[in-house]
C-alpha cells in the first residue's frame, strides 16, 4: 500500500488545517489507519486512529476535542481534521496504515505502511 500524505502548511494559532492520506489500493477500506506526527528534535508521536470501517477512533489527549480522524472508504482517503490549531501542533505529519486496528493502535512501530509527511507550521 503506498500512502500518499497532502494538506500541511503554514497556518496562524487557532487556524484549521486539513490533511488528507490517498491510498493506493482497493483494499484500503480493510485498514486500520494512523496520523502521528514528528516535531524538531521530538520523537514522533500518536496522533489519531481509526479503524477500518469508522467506527472506533482514537485521539492522543493534547489533540483531543480539537482534531477529528475520518475515513472515505470509497475514495481510499482518510482525513485530519484540525481545528483550533496550537504553535505546539507544529510538526511533520505521518498517515500510516495497519491490517487490523488492535489495543496498541497508538504504537509506531506496529504499522505496516507510511506515507511520506505534511508538513504543518502554526504561528503565534
Amino acid at each position: 500500500v503506498q500512502l500518499q500524505a497532502s494538506g500541511g502548511g503554514l497556518v496562524q494559532a487557532g487556524g484549521s488545517l486539513r490533511l488528507s492520506c490517498a491510498a493506493s489500493r482497493r483494499t484500503f477500506s480493510t485498514y486500520g489507519m494512523g496520523w502521528f506526527r514528528q516535531a524538531p528534535g521530538k520523537e514522533r508521536e500518536f496522533v489519531a486512529a481509526i479503524s477500518w470501517s469508522g467506527g472506533r477512533t482514537y485521539y492522543a489527549d493534547s489533540v483531543k476535542g480539537r482534531f477529528t480522524i475520518s475515513r472515505g472508504n470509497a475514495k481510499n482517503t482518510v482525513y485530519l481534521q484540525m481545528n483550533s490549531l496550537k504553535p505546539e501542533d507544529t510538526a511533520v505529519y505521518y498517515c500510516a496504515a495497519r491490517g487490523n486496528l488492535y489495543s496498541d493502535y497508538d504504537v509506531d512501530g506496529v504499522y505496516d505502511y507510511w506515507g511520506q509527511g505534511t508538513e504543518v507550521t502554526v504561528s503565534s
